[in-house]
């Protein structure tokens, strides 16, 4: 399976000792702010599956983010493929999600200039996606540094949430290929 280094970072695949501060990460309510609740431990280790079956099938996906000389497990940053419609979909989507204390370090911007680098040139990609709640201001500045674009009319209400939930509105940002940033 494929890793990526840049020089701070490992975005490595999945091991069996990261279970423990992944769970941490996703029972964090600060880390958790902008999702609909924290995630169980049950939950955190059916996600962990979901990304280790997506890895292993495609030989990418969201890579656990390893900063040597600082810690095994510092989050995960990558590629998914959506897994439900919208109007932008089919779609592979750039993510991230960092332990509270590697905020404010630069390695998300890090991590996802290497990832998105990676789906444009390795995986010949023509556009990648991003999407969150409109509060969460630090998730949509990071899409702006890395080159994505916002146009309000691609706007969506998540269908995996209710009507009325308060996190059902999701800003979509997307790049399209020619434009990758160097790690």
């Amino acid at each position: 399976m494929t890793e990526l280094y840049t020089p701070r970072l490992l975005l490595r695949p999945w091991k069996p000792e990261d279970a423990e501060p992944f769970a941490a990460m996703n029972a964090d309510l600060e880390v958790m702010e902008h999702f609909p609740g924290c995630l169980s431990r049950i939950e955190s280790e059916a996600m962990l599956e979901r990304m280790v079956h997506h890895m292993r099938t495609k030989g990418w996906g969201l890579w656990a983010i390893e900063a040597p000389g600082v810690a095994p497990l510092i989050g995960f940053c990558g590629l998914w493929t959506v897994s439900f419609e919208a109007p932008f979909t089919p779609a592979v989507e750039i993510g991230w999600r960092l332990a509270r204390p590697y905020w404010g370090n630069g390695y998300a911007f890090e991590a996802a200039t290497a990832a998105m680098n990676f789906g444009f040139d390795a995986l010949n990609l023509q556009e990648i996606v991003s999407f969150t709640i409109p509060a969460n201001i630090r998730s949509w500045r990071l899409m702006e540094r890395v080159g994505m674009t916002h146009n309000p009319a691609d706007d969506f209400d998540h269908p995996r949430l209710p009507e009325g939930h308060p996190m059902r509105r999701h800003v979509l940002y997307r790049k399209t290929r020619g434009n990758s940033l160097s790690s």
